[in-house]
Formats: structure tokens, C-alpha cells, sequence
């Protein structure tokens, strides 16, 4: 979805770490083959805290610290559109436009999460991260994190739409675990953590859903500072770009990539038609209600 040109971004709520010259560990597993391994278990949504089990013995990465100017520079809609960290955080700023709004009809309060920008390692309160593990939410300091090198990624190893929607859809997917968080459901990956039909391909199913309901209202959602919607009205094509990244990281199409064979006992997100479906779901019906994956049998 293209972001209205005069759309007011507002780069306070992204914190950008880009830039310091720092951050330059070694990727966990050690390189291309190590990320797939990784991304297996932690593409789009992965609470970090098993990274040090996961490293091989390597040496943790250095830390950036700092805070680059970056985002600093996005003021615009017409920014959002031709940037991508600047569609990182006009999509960040639709977001924290739209849930307090919706989920306040439910009694319920949201608190903004925080927003990182990254370039290849940072430190969160799951643990250090680096891009092999995809973009994540972190509850233990209720924060999301993206390096927008993994956007490159989504398109050239996962075979992903390269549009805008593809790009917000992640966003607003790891935001998803965010309202989960404030719901009291994204434990619930914690506790029953792999195969078909576990709690954590339930919680990330439920994520997508989120993620389409925030694209069903985005294009009416106002941006304060205007009263103007942030993004333009959705296209079929922006819908199958969205439709095209869900379908790019089910968890069926990693394995098959990586490894030539389907192990759905080892699932932590769901397969490809699952990602898609619930993701529709959210957007079909804009109803929180119909994004419940615990209360079907099969999700």
C-alpha cells in the first residue's frame, strides 16, 4: 500500500541503531546455511532468548550503541514511499494510530511498543540478535526490532513480493505479538512450542491475523497531525504482495528450500496456504474475533 504523500511521519517512535560503526559479529550458525537453521525457528516473530544455545560455540556479536539520524529524515508519506526505514516508520505510526483506537471498543488499553532499527546486530532484552534471526518482537523490553536488510532477503532467498504491503505486513505482524502480549496470549507459544498444530504456530497464524486486520482499516485509519488517512486505499496487487510474503515464510517452504523435505513436527509458524489464510481472515472481516486460532481445531 502507497502511503498519501502528505501523510506527517512522525520518526520519534523508531529508534534507529544504524550507523555506528559497530555490530559487525558473527551470524549465528556462521553465514547463509546457519540463518536458514535459525530463521527455521525464528523467522517473524522469534522471542530470542535460545540464542546463545543456537551459536555453534561463535562469539556473541558486537554491540552497536547510539542512536543513528536516519529516521530522522522521514517526515513525509512521499518519504515512506520512497524509503524503506521510512516505510518501517510510517507503517509503525499507522499502527500506533489504529490499535488504541480499535482495541479501546474491547475495554482495552494500548501501550505504544518500542520501535528498533538495526544493521546487523543489536542487543535486546531477549538477548543479542543479529539479521539471521528476521525481524522479532522481544516482550521482555516490549520492543520490535528490524534490519531492513531482511526485506532483500524476503524477496531474494524466500521468493517474496518485493511491494510495500509485502514490507508492512511484516511490521504489522510482529506489532500482532505485541497485542497478543497485551492480551495475555503470546505465552501461549512458550508452552506448547512446535509441531502443526502447537501453541506457537497458533500464536504466529494469530499474528498474521492481526496483521490483516490492520490492513483492512490502515487506508481509513486518520494520522493525527492531518486528520488525512496515513495509506492510500488497498489494491489487488498490494493484497497479493501481502498474500505473497505470508505464503513466502510458511514454515513448509523454509524446509522444503533448506533441506528438501516437509517436517511439520518441527513447525513453529505454520505452512504457506495457513499463513495466507489467516492472514485474509484478518483482512476479510476486520473482526479481532475471527482472529481466534485457539478455537479451532485445526488452525
Amino acid at each position: 500500500m502507497s502511503f498519501n504523500d502528505g501523510a506527517q511521519l512522525d520518526p520519534s517512535q523508531v529508534e534507529d541503531r544504524r550507523g555506528s560503526g559497530l555490530g559487525r559479529g558473527t551470524k549465528i550458525g556462521g553465514g547463509i546455511g546457519g540463518g536458514i537453521v535459525v530463521l527455521l525457528l525464528a523467522l517473524l516473530g522469534f522471542n530470542p532468548n535460545i540464542l546463545g544455545d543456537l551459536g555453534g560455540g561463535s562469539q556473541p556479536p558486537a554491540i552497536e550503541s547510539g542512536s543513528g539520524g536516519g529516521v530522522n529524515e522521514c517526515r513525509t508519506g512521499a518519504d515512506a514511499d520512497k524509503r524503506l526505514d521510512c516505510r518501517i516508520t510510517g507503517t509503525v505510526n499507522s499502527l500506533n494510530a489504529f490499535w488504541p483506537t480499535y482495541l479501546a471498543d474491547y475495554n482495552v488499553r494500548y501501550s505504544q511498543p518500542g520501535t528498533v532499527i538495526f544493521d546487523q546486530a543489536t542487543n535486546t532484552g531477549c538477548g543479542a540478535a543479529t539479521t539471521a534471526v528476521g525481524p522479532f518482537y522481544c516482550p521482555a523490553d516490549v520492543k520490535a526490532y528490524f534490519d531492513p536488510g531482511f526485506f532483500d532477503e524476503l524477496v531474494t532467498r524466500f521468493g517474496s513480493s518485493g511491494g510495500p504491503l509485502a514490507q508492512e505486513y511484516v511490521v504489522a505482524h510482529e506489532f500482532g505479538h505485541h497485542v497478543q502480549n497485551i492480551l495475555g496470549n503470546l505465552d501461549r507459544a512458550q508452552q506448547d512450542p512446535q509441531g502443526p498444530q502447537s501453541g506457537a504456530v497458533r500464536v504466529e497464524l494469530q499474528a498474521d491475523c492481526y496483521a490483516g486486520l490492520w490492513v483492512r482499516h490502515a487506508s481509513s485509519q486518520a494520522d493525527p497531525a492531518t486528520g488525512q488517512p496515513f495509506l492510500d486505499p488497498i489494491t489487488q496487487e498490494d493484497l497479493q504482495d501481502a498474500l505473497s510474503a505470508a505464503s513466502a515464510v510458511g514454515d513448509d517452504r523454509i524446509q522444503q528450500a533448506a533441506t528438501g523435505r516437509v517436517s511439520p513436527e518441527s513447525w513453529t509458524h505454520g505452512s504457506s496456504e495457513q499463513r495466507q489464510k489467516w492472514f485474509y481472515q484478518g483482512y476479510s472481516t476486520g473482526d479481532i474475533n475471527k482472529c481466534d486460532t485457539f478455537g479451532v481445531a485445526v488452525p
